[in-house]
């Protein structure tokens, strides 16, 4: 999730920030509309897009049913890519080609990149979701789990409906409010929409230039650095000291080559740029170096599984071969993990939510207990770490 345009943020009052969530759903609809009505907004054009707006059940499930991400990396990239979708990625390659290479003239982004969220997103624009947008966006920012994600997206779409670019009652998209065939947040649209095939609209959910060209310049606006790596495979030697890996810690490329990590597959990088060694499944698994443009994954998706893989994916598709899997300690299930969060809380660190994901402040607490205990540090956590504990 992306922050508000600065020049939508502007316009609203101070009192959009800290509004409250939850209450009766209709009187929550009408203080949206009392305060677009105070940052400016026509009174006509509030009625006309809050009209109708109902909370959506099927969107407060969806939310809490992301179960998906709880897999690990080498079943959750399996699930997501498959030689069907590696095929239509290189045909969708051909058939734009044209657009990927005014991407790449202009933000320096590989077409991997744009045709992995592509795949991942919509399945390359097939399904680009059923939910109705507005009512979506509605829902989510009167439930009170994540409302300062979900307010101002609210008014940025009341501000794209305003510039005759959203319909309140017909725009669909994600349970989450994306749209479209990156699936990009109203706020996205705005600030970053590209008209690339020249019609006079911004399209993200019929024309494949306008999704892909805006998506590019959202990526570029995230930080991307042109024209550089993002993720590679490699090889790690036996005597590698594990507490260096994960995304917190980086050194050099030229370091990490003189502690013996090796490409598996051409060479590695420029010997200045920093770069952190993964390893989704512990020192058993498959090994990756994760350079500056990885970060930006980070942008689009919070969740570690899923951006390794939509790394990795676009990886396949500029012709790497398939990732060495290894043989990985088993890891734990959905009870075992909550069990471990709640072990590492007990000891003192901060794990976040007790979920049974394994996220970025799990990994480092478990990394923290292997070393204290005389384990790989590798974050990989299993029954024997948990029985330890």
């Amino acid at each position: 999730m992306r922050l508000l345009p600065l020049a939508l943020a502007a316009c609203l009052s101070p009192s959009l920030a800290a509004a409250q969530c939850g209450g009766g759903f209709q009187q929550f609809v009408s203080q949206l509309k009392d305060e677009a009505v105070q940052a400016g907004y026509d009174t006509s054009t509030v009625n006309a897009f809050f009209a109708g707006t109902r909370q959506d059940e099927r969107v407060l499930r969806a939310d809490r049913a992301q179960g998906v991400f709880q897999k690990p990396f080498i079943e959750f990239s399996r699930r997501l890519i498959s030689q069907d979708r590696l095929r239509r990625g290189l045909q969708m390659s051909q058939a734009h080609d044209s657009t990927f290479q005014r991407i790449e003239r202009t933000y320096g982004i590989n077409r991997g990149v744009l045709l992995a969220f592509w795949a991942f997103e919509t399945d390359y624009g097939g399904y680009q979701g059923d939910f109705n947008t507005r009512d979506a966006l509605v829902t989510l920012a009167h439930d009170c789990r994540r409302p300062e994600l979900f307010r101002p997206q609210v008014f940025a779409a009341l501000e794209l409906y305003q510039k005759g670019d959203f319909d309140p009652k017909r725009t669909t998209g994600a349970w989450a409010g994306e749209i479209g065939m990156v699936q990009m947040l109203p706020s996205d649209i705005l600030e970053h929409g590209v008209d690339a095939d020249g019609d006079g609209k911004v399209s993200l959910k019929t024309s494949p230039a306008d999704a892909l060209m805006s998506g590019a310049r959202m990526l570029s606006h995230l930080g991307w650095q042109p024209n550089q790596p993002w993720l590679q495979e490699v090889t790690i030697p036996a005597d590698l000291d594990l507490s260096d890996s994960g995304t917190g810690r980086k050194r050099s490329v030229a370091e990490w080559r003189a502690l013996g990590v090796t490409a598996r597959q051409g060479a590695l990088a420029d010997p200045d740029l920093p770069a952190s060694l993964l390893l989704p499944q512990g020192h058993k698994g498959p090994a990756f170096l994760a350079y500056p443009n990885f970060d930006v994954y980070f942008e689009w998706n919070q969740s570690f599984t899923y951006v390794l893989t939509a790394a990795y994916f676009a990886n396949r598709l500029e012709g790497s071969a398939i990732y060495h899997a290894g043989q990985p300690d088993e890891g734990l299930n959905d009870a075992q993990m909550k069990q471990l969060q709640e072990k590492l809380q007990a000891r003192g660190h901060d794990v976040g939510a007790v979920d049974g994901i394994l996220g970025a402040r799990t990994r480092a607490a478990v990394q923290k207990e292997q070393q204290r205990l005389g384990l790989p540090a590798d974050a990989w956590p299993t029954a024997d770490l948990l029985q330890r504990l």
